[in-house]
Order: structure tokens, then sequence, then C-alpha cells
């Protein structure tokens, strides 16, 4: 008996979880938010059990500016994190993606885009690091930045140049094919 994979149904299986994790990351995302306007408007000790297991109640009780600063970081890279998933769902979705004409200005548009993305992941993840240690260095207990969600900075940008190079091999293979097609 043999089994074989068709590509659509790789890409039915990548739609379905591109959708289980943008669904998680925006709970994530509303989690973060949510939890820091709670801690403003509702009730300040709800900074102790903030959201996971992350604990900024020191921070907050050092100054509210920096507990601020430190959510703006872990909110805006979650948030971006969405968002690159959101992109890769409608490119899914849409079915753009050709086997038989890869290099077309749909797909380079998408992998400069999530290079974009994934660029300014890793620049605000290395900024809310910085920020986190210049915290740490004032005496404030902070949690490990893998519980902030703002770790993995360097793997974020290394992704971010690779997918800018491939996006440049891409329009090569856009003009090679386009010249293809005019010499046929």
């Amino acid at each position: 008996m043999d089994i074989r994979i068709t590509t659509k149904q790789i890409s039915v299986i990548l739609y379905v979880i591109s959708w289980i994790i943008f669904i998680g990351i925006c709970i994530e995302a509303c989690a973060f938010i949510f939890s820091t306007f709670s801690v403003f408007i509702f009730d300040p000790a709800t900074a102790q059990k903030f959201w996971r297991p992350v604990d900024l109640s020191n921070v907050f009780e050092y100054d509210k500016g920096f507990f601020t600063v430190m959510n703006i970081y872990i909110i805006i890279v979650t948030v971006l994190k969405a968002i690159l998933f959101y992109q890769i769902i409608k490119i899914l979705g849409k079915k753009k993606l050709d086997a038989s004409r890869p290099f077309n200005r749909e797909v380079i548009l998408f992998i400069s885009l999530i290079s974009y993305i994934t660029f300014g992941i890793g620049l605000f993840c290395a900024w809310g690091v910085n920020y986190s240690e210049w915290i740490i260095k004032k005496g404030m207990k902070v949690p490990n930045i893998q519980e902030l969600g703002i770790g993995g900075a360097d793997v974020w940008l290394f992704m971010g140049i690779v997918l800018f190079v491939i996006v440049h091999i891409f329009k090569r293979g856009m003009e090679i094919q386009s010249e293809n097609d005019l010499t046929i």
C-alpha cells in the first residue's frame, strides 16, 4: 500500500495549522493588552499574576513608565507575530502559490512582506531584551525573556535577512521566467 501526500493536501494542512497558531497568538496579544490596561484601570495587584507566569509587579511598583514600556515591547512583538501568521493564512487561502509558475509578483510581495515583518520582530525583541537587561541593572526583578515572549531576536533577524535574500532570488527568477516567455 502506497500512501502519497499531494501538494494540495500539504497546503490544506499548513492552512489549518496556520489558523491554529494565528488564533493562539491573537489570544496571547489580546491577553497582554487587556492585562496591561487592567493593571492601570482596575487593580494594580494584578501585575503579580499578569499573563502566563509573567510577574511584572516589581517593575510596576518601581515605575509605571518602565512597566508600560516593557509591555509595549511585548505587545508589539506579539502583534507582529499575529500579523505574520495572518499574511501566511492570506496567501494560503488565496491559493496564489502556483507550482508551475513559482516566480510571480504575488509570491515576491508575500515573501518581501514576511521578511520585513520578521526583521521587525527581531528588532523589537532585541530592544525588549536590552530594555529588560537595563531594568535588571536598576535592581528590579524581571521574568526571563522567554517567559516575556521576546527571546530569540537573533533568530528573527537572521530569518528576516534570509527571506530578504530569497526575495531577490525570486525577483531574478521572475526576470528569467519573463525572458523565457518572450523567447518562446
